[in-house]
């Protein structure tokens, strides 16, 4: 059974200036059909053209960059806002889980704003009474609950937010990146609530950069580009779609003066690839990540044998880990005078998190490795989460910079004999 569809869904909004020109032309807030024209420069759609429809059942994962409708979206599904084209049709009731304190009165208890969402949710008094111990529970607000939410944290807002969305059992549930406000375990928690919900029947529409959450967690895929729907199917062809929407990173680096090096081989750019070889903006935990450092050679500079390491850091500049041909022994032969060299790491052992990529290109003869050219934080090295462990679970980049396969087991203690 369709339980949402979504009809030429489209979503303007009038551009301007506070204080000096109007956002909106009318008291509900939103630009009419008829109000814009396809070319005014002073209207920027958030949203044009988006079909398709989600059944009873489904855990929908949401993708895009940034500004790429998610969110908007998500809200007129909620009808927090109207269209400007289209419609969305439902049936059953939505609850939202948006923005940190949408839908809260700060001067309100945590107790009262459960009975009015509730309310607002379309339940009863008695229902929402019959649910209010899980709520409290699952949020870890208890010895909170009466004090009013103005005086709670984000982290306690989040919670009790979720735990009223998630307990109060909606037909569809519509969860944004808020999650990530929380901190790991309830995070951890939260997410095991949505497997929960979605194996009870009920539809969950989740926007996430988690993508190993996305793969793990929902059954089907849509990828927002720019307003538009730009795939929508499997969740796992969905990410693989979306990575191709992120684009490619290259880093101009021939206007850098920040080098070491006499200069008969010089990198020109940094280039990030996937384990097919396809330029990246991002890399993800535990995937390939190939590291192409782009160079040209002096002409009729020779050396037998090069040395060419990479060097991972944080953004502080602490050391990660270094990987170089040499330590593994592979080599180059005769350079061409522009060319590739490739840095292979077959599984990537860091973090959701921001780094930095240096490198440094050397001869090596007699054990003495000359530099040609180095620099350090030659270009950034953005990682989301991905299954490292196979579990969709990663550790906080708080709790190190990176990640170690293993395994955990139980031995039982062998007691001596007694004599």
């Amino acid at each position: 059974m369709v339980v949402l569809r979504l009809e030429q869904l489209g979503k303007a909004f009038r551009l301007g200036e506070i204080g000096r020109r109007v956002f909106f032309r009318d008291w509900r807030n939103k630009l009419t059909a008829r109000d814009v024209l396809e070319d005014d420069p002073d209207v920027y759609w958030a949203l044009r053209d988006v079909s398709f429809e989600v059944r009873e059942g489904e855990v929908v994962g949401l993708l895009g960059a940034n500004g790429a409708g998610k969110s908007t979206l998500l809200k007129l599904v909620s009808q927090i806002t109207a269209p400007t084209r289209g419609c969305v049709k439902l049936r059953g009731r939505v609850a939202s889980l948006l923005e940190v304190g949408t839908g809260f009165h700060p001067e309100l208890t945590g107790r009262d704003n459960v009975f009015l969402n509730g309310v607002i949710l379309g339940m009863t008094r008695r229902e929402i009474a019959a649910k209010l111990d899980e709520i409290v529970s699952f949020s870890g607000v208890e010895k909170f609950i009466d004090t009013p939410v103005k005086r709670y944290s984000v982290g306690m807002r989040v919670r009790l937010a979720f735990a009223v969305a998630a307990q109060l059992e909606p037909e569809i549930l519509a969860i944004d990146e808020v999650l990530a406000v929380g901190d790991a375990a309830f995070q951890q928690k939260c997410l095991g609530k949505i497997g929960e919900v979605s194996r009870s029947g009920r539809t969950v529409i989740f926007v996430s950069h988690n993508v190993a959450s996305i793969e793990s967690l929902c059954t089907r895929g849509v990828v927002l580009d720019k307003g538009r729907l730009a795939f929508d199917g499997t969740q796992s062809a969905a990410i693989e779609a979306y990575a191709a929407t992120r684009g490619g990173r290259t880093t101009d680096l021939r206007t850098r003066t920040d080098r070491l090096g006499s200069g008969e081989v010089r990198v020109t750019a940094v280039e990030l690839r996937d384990s097919s070889g396809r330029p990246v903006a991002v890399a993800r935990s535990g995937d390939e990540l190939q590291i192409a450092l782009h160079f040209t050679r002096s002409a009729g500079a020779t050396f037998p044998r090069l040395a060419a390491q990479v060097t991972i850091t944080t953004y502080l500049g602490a050391p990660v880990f270094t990987f170089a041909n040499w330590l593994n022994g592979d080599q180059f032969g005769d350079l061409p005078e522009e060319g590739i060299l490739v840095c292979r790491i077959p599984a990537l052992p860091l973090p959701v998190g921001h780094f930095t990529i240096g490198f440094r290109i050397s001869a090596e003869e007699r054990g003495r490795r000359d530099p040609f050219d180095g620099m350090e934080a030659a270009a950034d090295l953005h990682v989301e989460a991905g299954d490292f462990f196979g579990t969709g679970k990663l550790p906080p980049l708080r709790l190190g910079v990176c990640l170690v396969r293993g395994g955990w087991k139980l031995e039982h203690q062998s007691r001596p004999a007694v004599a």
